[in-house]
């Protein structure tokens, strides 16, 4: 088994095929068929269904691992090029989409300045999307939301934010400076998709109360819930960073009674130690956080 083999492997669940990989690895389609009918035979499974082009289970599971295993490899280079010089080399990081909207520009400015060799890798997607592909070394960091129940992975806290209500200006709530649990259940509302953090925690409020939220629509992404509202589709209940200070639409929005709020925190892999210019990047990425969250209205840094 060789890195000629794994890469060709993941290349093929990147990029669709023989073909696509080949193609991605500036070689030619034999050179990517070979290396994995070589890994195939040391490994007595079938990887690759060859009249789709896709991974079998076994193909998954050892793609995983390759992965790990690449990302490593990755880390060793950046930690040993970084020994004796400045941090240089790729760092990936995932943010959900309602903090990469004031956190990423800073971010990346910060960054530059402080490791002009370190490149960085942006994802911007919904936490479940996110943690996925944390474990599967896709990303070195996560920004999400919090709690996670992932045993593979640890988490640190950035901040927590505060619930509002948006609604449109004629809502039958808008008018209201707060509202309870229990005059949100008595109106449909937008929410997120079942078994996400937010939507759980909100279904959680309201059944301590022995209430039950109706859904008018169920949204995957806190960004598109919140576009919902601000178009006027509907009321949604959002964290506080969801509601950007510069957005022009004509809605209300509504402090939410007895609500906890959100919390947002880093995340990473529990094993193994991150390369130097990951640990570059979560270092500033606190820095930027300290200063810039208490700027956005109704987000709190956690007690020292």
């Amino acid at each position: 088994m060789d890195l000629r083999q794994l890469g060709a492997l993941i290349a093929i669940s990147e990029h669709g095929g023989f073909s696509a990989a080949a193609r991605a690895l500036h070689t030619v389609q034999s050179n990517i068929s070979t290396h994995v009918a070589r890994l195939e035979r040391e490994l007595g499974v079938t990887l690759v269904d060859r009249t789709t082009g896709t991974l079998t289970e076994e193909g998954e599971a050892v793609v995983g691992r390759a992965r790990r295993v690449q990302n490593e490899l990755e880390a060793l280079v950046a930690d040993v090029a970084s020994v004796n010089s400045e941090v240089s080399g790729t760092a990936r990081i995932g943010i959900i989409g309602t903090t990469a909207r004031w956190l990423t520009s800073r971010l990346l400015e910060r960054v530059a300045e402080a490791h002009p060799r370190v490149a960085v890798v942006v994802v911007e997607a919904t936490t479940t999307s996110l943690l996925p592909q944390l474990n599967d070394s896709m990303l070195d960091l996560a920004v999400v939301a919090l709690p996670i129940s992932d045993p593979d992975l640890e988490t640190e806290p950035l901040f927590s934010e505060d619930l509002v209500l948006v609604t449109p200006p004629d809502h039958p709530l808008g008018a209201r400076s707060t509202v309870t649990m229990a005059e949100l259940a008595s109106h449909p509302l937008l929410l997120g998709a079942k078994g996400t953090a937010f939507r759980d925690d909100l279904d959680a409020l309201a059944a301590a109360e022995g209430l039950e939220l109706r859904p008018k629509a169920e949204v995957d992404g806190l960004r598109l819930l919140a576009s919902l509202a601000f178009e006027g589709f509907g009321a949604a209940v959002l964290p506080a960073s969801a509601v950007p200070r510069w957005y022009p639409g004509d809605f209300r929005t509504v402090s939410v009674e007895g609500a906890p709020g959100r919390g947002v925190g880093l995340a990473r892999r529990r094993r193994g130690l991150p390369s130097a210019p990951a640990r570059a990047l979560r270092e500033v990425l606190f820095e930027v956080v300290h200063e810039q969250a208490t700027l956005q209205p109704g987000c709190h840094l956690p007690a020292p």
